[in-house]
Parts: structure tokens; C-alpha cells; sequence
């Protein structure tokens, strides 16, 4: 594991606050392709996705320059074999298709973000992926013609609770139509007791994908990045923070327009703070590095985030959900300190009954 210097914590936030600020406030999906509320889905679908690639630098030389990912590095092959890729049904197997990402939970059954198989019409209406829409790309760390198994899907199952204006319960499995026919691996999530003991500040953590890398490129190699455990708290107050900092422009405005006392313009604010909402819930996980540039980004939602055990093992502690998004939103911000994930530990009950309840 990477050790860090330790900084204050009120000189930390403050640090990470300015830095957030800086990137933009947005807390897009990570798969926010095009940024906002974009299904990511809809983007690879429609042609928009292959459209932006397009105008990308091509060719080997253009990927392996930055193929290390957003502070990361390619995955070897073989590597995280519990990894695969959600793929637009009917398009050829190509970082133009892949969407999202998703991890091996058992033979038949992958648990991916809720984002990521459901969607919204253009009345704003909310309805799930129909099974024939989209594939899992299974065995194969290289999206190519002829690499690994495009398995179709039987059924989507998401979790009831899911707020798609939050992404608080971001998280859904998906069925497959049979098992794969390649090389594979499935992954363990913790009980809730050692998800307390693995989501702690410090905790080495490694999230893999096939999202876009630095330069907003695309690549069809999986990447890894490792990123630790940096607590909700820190992460809360940061947003916080951050947001404070902008809200506080307009309310500044406001208060003289209004011809507010100086104690009433505190108190006022102090009311408004207090009934803020903090942007991460306990079913998340906030994990990044205190310098910033190791992050996921677009295309990698519903990917694992796992943990490395004594024993050479990994465990899956959280789903790629969402993060900050550049400036000009065609990208994640490649400096970002952190992205959050949902906690899987908190959804075991469900995954148990979900899956017994679909043989």
C-alpha cells in the first residue's frame, strides 16, 4: 500500500474544497457521456459515442501514449477476470459499443450500476432496458472482433430504491441467458461487518475498466488504477464545502437586495446549510488519492472497485457510480481526487433474494 503524508484535516478540505470547486461542482455519472444526465446507453447507441471517437487521435501510437488511463495502466491479459463490459446489441465489438462495465457475481448473474440499464424518454419517464438491447462482453481484456463471448441477457433487476437524481442505490443485476463460454472468474463482496473493516481511510483499493482514458481517448484495452479509501466524511465535507463557496455568490446578493442584518444574513445561511443534503450517503464509498489525477471515468460505471486480501484474493467493496465532470463536460475531470462507488455490502439481503427469486 502507498503511504501518504498525513496533512490537517481542516487544511486538507480546505485543499480538496478549492480543488472540487476548481473542476466544477456537477456530480454526473461517471458513464455521463457528453456529461449531465446522459444515459450512457443512449450516447453509445445513437452513434454520438463513435462520433466523438472518431475525432480522437487514432492508431497504436495515439493509444499506448496514454493508455495508462486516468493515473492507471493496462490491465494484463487475463487480469481481473471477473470484469466485463456492457455492449450496444447489434454493433460490432468495439469501444463504440461498450457502454458501462459490470462484474461476474455468479455463472449467470452480473451486478452492475442501476444507471446503466435504466433510462429516461424524452417526457423524462423512466423504464429499464429491454434484455435484447444490450450484450455482456465476457473473457477478454481487449474489446475486438473474435475476443471473448458476447453473452445476451435474460433479465434486468433493479434495486427499488434507486434515485436517479442522487444516484443514492446505484446498483442492479443483470441475468444472463446462459453461461459463458470462455474463461472466467467470479467475485466475492464482504458481509457488512468486514465491508466496515475494508472502508477505511488508507485501504488500498483497485478499479478496473474500459472507460475513457487521459486526453478523454478511447481504448479497447482494459485499464486498472489504484485508488484508496479516502472516507465519506472527508469527501461530504469537501463537496460541502465546495458548494458553500459557490452558493454563497447568490446569497451574498440576495441578503443586500433584501437588506438583511449582518446577524440575520448568519443565521440565515446557517439555516440553509444545516438543511443541505450531504451528496454521499452510507451506501457509498468515496475512494481517490489526496493528490488527485488516479480516478475512473466515463464508460467505466457499473465496473468493480475491489480490495486486495492477504491471501492473493480480491473482494468487491463498491460499483463505479459517479464522480466530477470536466469543465467543459466532455470528459470526467482527469484531476479529480476522488469518485464514488455504491456499497455493495449494504444490498447483500437483496442480492440474496433477488437471485433466489429468479432460478
Amino acid at each position: 500500500m502507498k503511504t501518504y503524508r498525513k496533512k490537517p484535516a481542516a487544511l486538507l478540505g480546505a485543499a480538496l474544497a478549492a480543488a472540487v470547486l476548481a473542476a466544477g461542482l456537477a456530480a454526473a455519472q461517471v458513464a455521463g457521456e457528453g456529461g449531465g444526465a446522459t444515459s450512457p446507453f443512449a450516447f453509445a447507441q445513437s452513434g454520438a459515442k463513435a462520433a466523438r471517437d472518431a475525432a480522437l487521435p487514432e492508431g497504436d501510437a495515439a493509444v499506448a501514449e496514454a493508455a495508462r488511463g486516468i493515473g492507471g495502466h493496462p490491465a494484463a491479459d487475463g487480469a481481473w477476470p471477473w470484469q466485463v463490459a456492457l455492449l450496444v446489441a447489434g454493433q460490432p465489438t468495439s469501444t463504440d459499443a461498450q457502454y458501462c462495465g459490470g462484474s461476474m457475481l455468479l455463472d449467470e448473474w452480473v451486478l452492475t450500476a442501476a444507471h446503466c440499464v435504466r433510462m429516461e424518454d424524452e417526457n423524462g419517464n423512466s423504464f429499464d432496458l429491454r434484455p435484447e438491447v444490450f450484450e455482456v462482453f465476457v473473457g477478454s481484456n481487449t474489446l475486438a472482433e473474435g475476443r471473448g463471448d458476447r453473452v445476451p441477457v435474460r433479465s434486468v433487476h433493479i434495486f427499488a430504491g434507486y434515485d436517479s437524481e442522487e444516484f443514492d442505490n446505484d446498483l442492479a443485476l443483470v441475468r444472463l441467458a446462459r453461461k459463458p463460454n470462455v474463461p472466467y472468474s467470479t467475485i466475492q463482496i464482504p458481509t457488512a461487518e468486514f465491508a466496515d473493516v475494508l472502508d477505511q481511510p488508507g485501504v488500498a483499493t483497485i478499479v478496473t475498466g474500459g472507460g475513457l482514458i487521459e486526453g478523454a481517448r478511447a481504448t479497447p484495452v482494459m485499464y486498472e488504477v489504484q485508488v484508496e479509501v479516502l472516507g465519506n466524511e472527508l469527501c461530504n465535507r469537501t463537496m460541502m464545502e465546495a458548494r458553500g463557496a459557490e452558493a454563497m455568490r447568490g446569497f451574498s446578493y440576495a441578503a443586500d437586495v433584501f437588506g438583511l442584518s449582518e446577524e440575520d444574513s448568519q443565521s440565515a445561511w446557517q439555516e440553509l446549510v444545516s438543511r443541505a443534503p450531504l451528496p454521499l450517503t452510507d451506501n457509498m464509498v468515496c475512494a481517490g488519492s489526496y493528490e488527485g489525477g488516479r480516478t475512473s471515468c466515463n464508460g467505466d460505471s457499473g465496473g468493480p472497485l475491489v480490495v486486495p486480501l492477504t491471501d492473493g484474493s480480491y473482494i468487491q467493496v463498491g460499483i463505479v457510480s459517479w464522480g466530477l465532470t470536466a469543465g467543459d463536460t466532455r470528459s470526467c475531470d482527469e484531476t479529480a481526487l476522488f469518485s464514488v462507488y455504491t456499497r455493495v455490502s449494504n444490498y447483500i439481503d437483496w442480492l440474496e433474494s433477488t437471485i433466489a427469486a429468479n432460478p
